[in-house]
Order: C-alpha cells, then sequence, then structure tokens
C-alpha cells in the first residue's frame, strides 16, 4: 500500500508539472524553415518624417549620399532640396505602413527572399520600446506575411554605452516583440526565418574596436543562453554579427579571444565586410575570396554556419562633410560600376561554396548601399552630392538581388558574369 501511495503522489506530481509549464510561444512552423539557399537584406527603418513634416529641410546637413525613387510611394514629404527641374524633392518615411507595405511587395516581386529588421539597443530601451522603431518592425511583420517574404529580428548593438548597461534589457525586449507585436507568431502566414528548426535571432556589433562596450562584460552569453534555452521565449539559433576578420582577430578586429568563446556558443556567424573590399584593387575579389574559404574552415571545425556580407558599393561623401571636415570623402569611394562589383562578390561567394547571403542593405541610402529603388535623378545641389547608377533603372539591383537568388540555389548556373535583361 504504501508503494501505491509513494507512487500516486508522484505521478500527481507529474502531473501538476506538465499542467503548469508553459509551452514555447514561436510558432512550430514557417513557410522558411532555413536560411540556407536564400538572399537576406538587412532593413534599417530608420527614415522618420518629422512632426512638421518637412525632411532634410538644410542641404548642408544633409547625411545620405543615395536618394530614393518616390515614384511609387502613397504618401511622400517636401524636403529642402531640389530637382533639376525645380521641383521640390521628395522623401519617404518609414513610419508609414504604406511604405513598408511596398517594399515588401518590391522584395516579391523581384524575388529578394526576405529581410532582417534591425532593432537598435536604443529602441529597445524601456521608455523607447512603444515608440516609431517598435511600429516598424509590427507593420514589417504583416507585410512579410502578406507578400510570404522570410523576416527576423536583428539585434544592433549599436547604441549600448557600455557603462552600467549589458544586455539584460534585450531578454525583455525579446519578451516584448514575442508577446505584443507576436513576432514568432504572425497573424496570416508565418514567415519568421528558421535556422536549424528555430527562429533565428541575431546580435550584431560584437568585437568592433570602435564600439564604447566591452564584449566581456555586457552579459552577452546570458543573452545568448537566453534566446537558446528559456523554456518560453528560448529554443532559438543565434547568428553573431562581426567584424570581418574576426578569425585572425586583427585588423577591424579586437585582439580578444573572448570573441572565438562568444562565436562557439552561435549557430552562424556574419562578418561585416562593407569597405573591406572594392572593385579599385587589382584582384581584391580573390582576396574576398580566400577569406571566404579560410573563415568557412573555420567553421566546419567548430561546427558552426556561415554567411558572408555583400554589397553593391559604399559612399560617405554627404556625411564626411559634417563629421570629418578635414577628411572628406569622395561619391561613391566605392564604386557600384553598374552592379559588376555586387555581382563580383556574389558570385565569387558562392563559388568559394556559401550556401547563404546577407546583402547590406536594403535601404540603407546613409552609406550609398542600399538595393531598393533609387533615383537616376537625384536633387541638385552645390554641397550635397548623390550616387548615380550609372545609367541603369532604378530597380537594377533589386532585380540584380533576384537574379543571385536564382543562381544560389542553383536555378541558373553559376557566372562571374553579370546578367543582362532580355
Amino acid at each position: 500500500m504504501k508503494t501505491k501511495r509513494i507512487l500516486s503522489v508522484s505521478l500527481l506530481c507529474l502531473f501538476a508539472f506538465v499542467g503548469n509549464a508553459q509551452p514555447r510561444k514561436h510558432s512550430s512552423n514557417t513557410l522558411y524553415p532555413n536560411y540556407k539557399g536564400l538572399v537576406m537584406a538587412g532593413y534599417q527603418g530608420w527614415f522618420h518624417a518629422p512632426a512638421d513634416g518637412v525632411m532634410y529641410p538644410d542641404e548642408k546637413k544633409i547625411h545620405i549620399d543615395m536618394w530614393p525613387d518616390v515614384s511609387e510611394y502613397q504618401k511622400t514629404y517636401p524636403t529642402g532640396l531640389k530637382l533639376a527641374d525645380g521641383s521640390t524633392a521628395r522623401f519617404f518615411s518609414a513610419t508609414d505602413k504604406s511604405t513598408i507595405d511596398l517594399h515588401f511587395k518590391w522584395m516579391k516581386d523581384y524575388g529578394v527572399d526576405g529581410v532582417f529588421m534591425q532593432r537598435f539597443f536604443g529602441a529597445a530601451r524601456p521608455s523607447a520600446r512603444h515608440g516609431a522603431a517598435t511600429n516598424v518592425i509590427r507593420n514589417a511583420f504583416e507585410a512579410a506575411s502578406k507578400y510570404e517574404r522570410a523576416i527576423a529580428v536583428m539585434y544592433d548593438l549599436s547604441g549600448l554605452k557600455g557603462a552600467g548597461e549589458d544586455c539584460s534589457m534585450l531578454i525583455e525586449d525579446w519578451k516584448y516583440l514575442v508577446d505584443s507585436v507576436k513576432v514568432t507568431n504572425q497573424k496570416g502566414k508565418q514567415t519568421y526565418l528558421f535556422f536549424n528548426g528555430k527562429p533565428l535571432v541575431t546580435i550584431w556589433g560584437v568585437g568592433f574596436p570602435d564600439r564604447p562596450y566591452n564584449t566581456r562584460n555586457i552579459g552577452i552569453e546570458r543573452f545568448i543562453d537566453f534566446l537558446k534555452n528559456d523554456p518560453i521565449y528560448g529554443g532559438c539559433s543565434i547568428m553573431l554579427g562581426v567584424p570581418t576578420f574576426w578569425r585572425d582577430l586583427n585588423a577591424d578586429c579586437l585582439p580578444d579571444p573572448y570573441l572565438h568563446t562568444v562565436i562557439r556558443q552561435c549557430d552562424i556567424v556574419l562578418p561585416w565586410m562593407v569597405q573591406r573590399f572594392t572593385p579599385l584593387l587589382h584582384n581584391d575579389m580573390d582576396r574576398y575570396r580566400d577569406i571566404i574559404l579560410a573563415d568557412r574552415q573555420w567553421c566546419a571545425a567548430n561546427g558552426i554556419d556561415y554567411v558572408p556580407c555583400v554589397t553593391p558599393g559604399f559612399s560617405w561623401h554627404n556625411l564626411s562633410r559634417s563629421a570629418f571636415p578635414d577628411d572628406v570623402k569622395p561619391v561613391a569611394s566605392i564604386p557600384r560600376q553598374g552592379g559588376r562589383f555586387y555581382w563580383q562578390q556574389i558570385s565569387t561567394a558562392i563559388n568559394a561554396g556559401a550556401t547563404m547571403l546577407y546583402v547590406a542593405m536594403f535601404d540603407e541610402v546613409n552609406e550609398g548601399t542600399a538595393i531598393f529603388k533609387v533615383s537616376t535623378n537625384p536633387p541638385v545641389s552645390d554641397v550635397a552630392k548623390f550616387v548615380h547608377l550609372d545609367g541603369e533603372p532604378s530597380d537594377h539591383y533589386l532585380w540584380l538581388t533576384g537574379e543571385a537568388a536564382k543562381m544560389l540555389r542553383k536555378e541558373k548556373p553559376l557566372s562571374f558574369e553579370i546578367p543582362t535583361r532580355k
């Protein structure tokens, strides 16, 4: 009788535990169960119209180097710049739901698989958590479901001060995004990007020497452990955004082996390769290839996956005029060459064994890396200068990105020659 009584009590305790245990809050299914075979882009979403509705009122304070093609937007805003015909140049606002909808429509139309929505540290603070940046993410997840595009959260540590701040705030923010924004359980079709059968979360900004925080004391391992193992909000895969030379811990990377300790706790390494390569150096794609090959070898030895970064070009002229007046950068300092530089990186990365790609960026006109539709007729100014498209149409880079996705999935043969439209 005593044995039966003990067994009964044990079963009751087990049932009580099971009854009280909460399942994880993520959807168990998605249209995108794996990053492999996809071309994903980064999405900033930080171009917000001010209260007075006038964007970039002073041409001397322009900090962007490309101008968007706004011909398809439902809502645009006046700026302080003029077009060649004397009319007012207009800009979009990412806070408008119609803007986000149009961007995701473009992704579907051109075959861009999806985007990582950047969640900057400042936007994750409790005081800002319910602000415009969250509305951008909310609208993006709705549009991703509507247009069946892959989408995931990328936490960007830019803005973390390091003095008394750590990643514990991001734990609470992830709970908020899961509970309130339903990022891993969208209404409608589920399109959150998974990897290894789990929702993929990116943490970007570890190992860079120009940051005010010390990676060793910001609780990065605690945040990773939460995302991977929390019984309710965890069960996630992790992608870590690091410098180009993370493997050797030199050049653009802090010489601290702790970075490798953190990387080994993650699932994918994403090196930031913008400004590290240029078509102006002879055979620079050979260097790009060799880095990817060596990176992949290190990752294979450590049981981690790898995604290289590709970018159309780079320009920092207008920002440098005010930020670095003694070192003003030329317009298009890393030229696009009509898409040839972009295609060289894409084909080189795929030939080196890349199974997935990260494009920097979808909407980044600040640094001239945008792939979305940009204007072939930017504003004219004696002060502000803008990147032109070498005679290509405004949608050229969206189209090239869609072609890259086909090539990555072997739907078309590998080619180092840039494709042309029929």
